[in-house]
């Protein structure tokens, strides 16, 4: 599409986006049509875009709206509707998500990186037909078209040689008539009051070359004095064809990227579908390709399996801890039996509120482990505090739980009612952080019963166990 006509559907796009979210929730609709006019620009863009058939459209919302995700929902359906042949995809918006992202447009990126683009091109068409059948995928496409318009303009080499021409003077004239000169012979003119200097590019006007008559009709000279001037079309035959938008890299190798999203299912299990469809095609592939999954599952997994060994090693740490203090391997393992209850409460409280994992959520679940921990301490140290006394250990278990019942649940319902506006997703971005508030309250109201309950009755029966195993005097 011209960008003309882009600039048109975007309007109509608009509008239906106005039509789909109240007035009062919309701040403003900002439109980027085309390519970045510059380099500097485009390396700052996130959205990679191939030409003036592609646009942002980037909607603002007030700080009182519905949450963002159900309107996105909204806005994937409806458009899909009302505009059947154009590509939507809805981009990361949030710094968070573009720096899990690492850049890339999408949170899925399924690269096919071989020399061989016309079958790697075939077996990416194929997959894709594939992971559109994956339940929770959306906004899947192919990065590169293959299908761009070109005007392929072949040097009648003999014809220009008779003329005193050569291929660089032809394509230099080209060049410099479509896209200016700045790139190749920069020009620059110092301004003899104020002493500034300005850059100057000589290039066609871009109204003058609107047609393929204007194209051909372009005037060409030689760096050779004895070639006559001559116009295009007398030294070049033009052919019409197709080819790529696009040429993308990756480590050197030429790649094909397919982009896509998840929504209504987490994203561990849509990867984990997607990697079972390409090891069953792994065989079909061209020879010497290879596929790659980058964007955010590969962040996804590197930042899982960190976080999951560091809530193991908070544990055990939190114990080796306490072994230390207290000079006991026993007592610091009953002060621990209180974390397997908050790790169900947190996958309780992630479930019924219909919250993936995350990582927001892991770091909730390392914080409540320290919290537990501590409860447990209280109860425990009272208890050996009360057997020191001379009471046997169901009597201390006892006096334990009843005194430190108004201490322990203070502190838990502290913790909690300091998580709930958290939880909540109350503010601009809230719903980024709402998991680890929900992983602390659930593993906080478990662990709690369990402090208060499960502890004194495993300490009464493990220290019971070993005074009757305990040699009599």
């Amino acid at each position: 599409m011209r960008i003309e006509d882009t600039a048109f559907l975007c309007d109509e796009v608009e509008s239906s986006i106005r039509h789909n979210i109240p007035a009062a929730e919309l701040s403003n609709i900002i439109d980027n049509i085309g390519l970045p006019y510059s380099g500097i620009n485009l390396s700052y863009s996130n959205s990679a875009p191939v030409g003036a058939s592609d646009a942002d459209i980037l909607v603002t919302l007030s700080p009182k709206h519905h949450p963002t995700a159900d309107y996105v929902q909204q806005l994937r359906m409806s458009l899909a509707k009302e505009f059947p042949g154009v590509m939507f995809a809805f981009l990361p918006s949030d710094i968070v998500t573009q720096i899990l992202n690492f850049g890339l447009p999408a949170p899925i990126d399924i690269q096919v990186v071989g020399n061989d683009l016309e079958n790697n091109r075939v077996w990416a068409d194929q997959l894709l037909q594939k992971v559109r059948y994956v339940p929770g995928t959306t906004d899947l496409r192919i990065q590169q078209p293959f299908d761009n318009p070109f005007i392929h303009l072949n040097v009648e080499r003999t014809k220009a040689q008779e003329l005193g021409f050569s291929a660089h003077d032809i394509a230099q004239n080209l060049l410099v008539s479509l896209s200016g000169s700045f790139q190749t012979a920069p020009t620059y003119w110092l301004d003899p009051k104020s002493r500034v200097s300005y850059p100057i590019a000589t290039q066609t006007p871009q109204y003058r070359t609107s047609t393929i008559p204007d194209l051909v009709n372009t005037p060409v000279t030689g760096t050779n004095a004895t070639a006559p001037p001559s116009v295009l079309a007398s030294l070049v035959s033009m052919q019409r064809g197709s080819g790529m938008a696009l040429v993308s890299h990756y480590n050197v190798a030429p790649v094909i990227d397919i982009y896509g999203s998840f929504s209504g299912r987490d994203l561990g299990g849509v990867s984990g579908d997607i990697n079972k469809l390409i090891d069953s095609m792994r065989s079909q592939l061209p020879r010497g390709s290879r596929v790659v999954v980058r964007g955010q599952v590969q962040t996804m997994r590197s930042s899982y399996f960190g976080l999951l060994v560091g809530l193991v090693f908070a544990i055990f740490l939190d114990y080796l801890l306490i072994v230390v203090n207290f000079q006991s391997w026993l007592d610091p393992f009953i002060m621990i039996s209180a974390l397997p209850a908050a790790l169900a409460g947190i996958a309780w409280m992630l479930f019924i509120t219909n919250t993936t994992l995350s990582v927001p959520a892991l770091m909730g679940a390392i914080m409540c482990m320290g919290v537990a921990t501590a409860n447990s301490i209280l109860v425990v140290t009272f208890a050996r505090e009360q057997m020191a006394e001379g009471k046997d250990p169901l009597t201390a278990a006892l006096q334990a739980g009843y005194t430190r019942f108004r201490p322990v649940l203070m502190t838990a319902l502290a913790m909690i009612i300091g998580m709930i506006p958290m939880a909540l997703g109350l503010g601009d971005g809230g719903e980024q952080n709402a998991p680890l508030g929900r992983a602390v309250i659930g593993g906080l109201l478990f662990a709690t019963v369990s402090t208060l309950f499960f502890v004194p009755t495993f300490f009464s029966v493990l220290h019971g166990w070993r005074k009757k195993s305990a040699p009599a005097k």
